[in-house]
């Protein structure tokens, strides 16, 4: 287990800048938008050679519709944190809510160091004078979007958790290990609470506001021993509807969790039933090769009548998908959200594909055998063999002549044919299709010289007629 760094400060002072700099990555969500970082982003990260996991937090008593929500997330995050980057706004100066956070980790009894970052343009010395008053010994002056003071600042952290005796041998830096599950869907159908549900705790913020999460956070958890990293996501609108522009970067989180995920639950809310963005977000999930499984949210709150109604609403609207299984549940009180891991575990399995040329070729052969392919200009389109590309989602390359001109309607077929021998429940099947090669084509017939001679005399001969 690594050591653990939580970023924090009031609102706008630079944290996700900070993070993104110290993990080298782009993904906490920035821009110059005050309480923008709402749910706690980790992520594990290298300073000078050693791995720790970093924290990244919403502002501490800020001004801000979700001030309460956001204060309890980072106040979990600090109660979780072996030591705490206390970070600044030099160009702002002190506010009230500095007041605040410094008074609450003296009092928490928390070890921090105190950062003041955005120093660029303002005089060293005025900012020390500045924060003098807080009685901070050499605090670490920084610029995280310009890369100013971030070496310092490393070394600093590095020394403050050698003297806590935190840091062990060094480990190799891994990726998050288990099942990737993102959960998306439209604003407020409940994706949030859904997460919470399914891991056991409060850790997403929650609020019946569209658009609460604004990012996608990654949530690493084990449950009966297998290891799974939820992924919660900001609400998809339609285009027409988004109109600031760190909901399209929201949106592209979004997408981006889609390509990541190993399956995707689609939350769609029951008081509303399958509505047009609904099959958006469903394509979305579609054309990244993401497994699915659509969860109805809300159906405790459903009368019978409405529950007839939304049931066929759901076997209408998505008879396109057949293969995607449908749960209802309540995510709020829990109703059916213990089945979801059941199938979550099959349709990740499925999606491994594990399966030999032998078989896939068998398969396909059968699968010709009972609906021919059509002929195309006279000629027989032949398909020979099948062999497996690759998993999550399943690929299988066909092999065989014409293979070009086959029908979209065929290559469903088989995609269907491969799902249902394969039992692939929750896949979309991708196949590639490949013609066999010509050894000759683009090559001439060399003649011999007797060749030649002989097509001289031939050409010669029909001239004289």
């Amino acid at each position: 287990m690594y050591p653990t760094v939580a970023l924090v400060g009031r609102p706008n002072v630079g944290k996700s800048t900070l993070f993104n700099k110290l993990t080298r990555s782009r993904d906490a969500l920035v821009a110059d938008v005050p309480g923008l970082t709402r749910d706690r982003r980790y992520a594990s990260c290298e300073l000078l050679d050693h791995a720790i996991t970093l924290i990244d937090t919403g502002g501490l008593f800020g001004e801000h519709i979700l001030a309460k929500a956001l204060t309890q997330q980072t106040q979990l995050a600090v109660a979780e944190a072996d030591i705490v980057v206390l970070l600044l706004d030099g160009r702002e100066g002190i506010t009230t809510a500095d007041h605040d956070v410094v008074t609450y980790l003296r009092r928490e009894n928390v070890s921090y160091i105190p950062v003041i970052n955005k120093i660029d343009g303002v005089n060293a010395d005025q900012i020390n004078a500045e924060f003098a008053r807080f009685g901070f010994d050499n605090p670490l002056l920084i610029s995280a979007s310009h890369s100013r003071g971030i070496h310092a600042l490393e070394e600093a952290l590095i020394a403050a958790l050698e003297t806590q005796g935190l840091l062990g041998e060094q480990t190799p830096l891994e990726e998050l290990p288990g099942v990737r599950v993102a959960v998306i869907g439209r604003p407020n159908v409940g994706k949030s609470t859904l997460v919470n549900r399914l891991i056991g705790e409060e850790r997403q913020v929650v609020f019946d506001m569209p658009g609460t999460t604004k990012d996608a956070i990654d949530i690493p958890f084990q449950r009966d021993g297998v290891d799974y990293v939820m992924i919660d996501t900001a609400g998809v609108r339609r285009k027409g509807k988004v109109d600031e522009v760190t909901e399209k970067f929201s949106i592209v989180k979004a997408l981006q969790a889609m390509q990541r995920a190993h399956v995707v639950i689609l939350v769609i809310d029951a008081n509303e039933g399958v509505v047009e963005q609904d099959l958006h977000v469903l394509q979305y999930a579609l054309d990244a090769g993401a497994a699915m499984v659509v969860a109805i949210n809300k159906w405790d709150g459903l009368s019978e009548d409405q529950r007839d109604r939304v049931k066929k609403t759901v076997d209408r609207r998505l008879a396109f998908v057949p293969w995607v299984p449908t749960y209802r549940i309540s995510a709020l009180h829990g109703t059916g959200v213990g089945h979801l891991f059941g199938i979550v575990n099959e349709v990740y399995a499925a999606g491994e594909f594990d399966v030999s040329t032998s078989m896939l070729t068998r398969l396909v052969r059968n699968l010709v055998e009972v609906h021919p392919a059509p002929s195309i200009r006279g000629r027989q389109i032949k398909v020979k063999v099948a062999t497996r590309a690759g998993k999550h989602p399943p690929r299988i390359v066909v092999h065989g002549n014409q293979l070009d001109s086959l029908p979209a309607s065929y290559r469903r077929y088989l995609e269907n044919g491969f799902r249902e021998a394969l039992n692939l429940v929750g896949n979309p099947v991708k196949i590639e299709l490949r013609d066999a090669q010509n050894p000759f084509a683009g090559k001439k017939n060399k003649l011999t010289s007797r060749q030649k001679a002989r097509r001289g005399r031939a050409i010669k001969h029909r001239k004289s007629k």
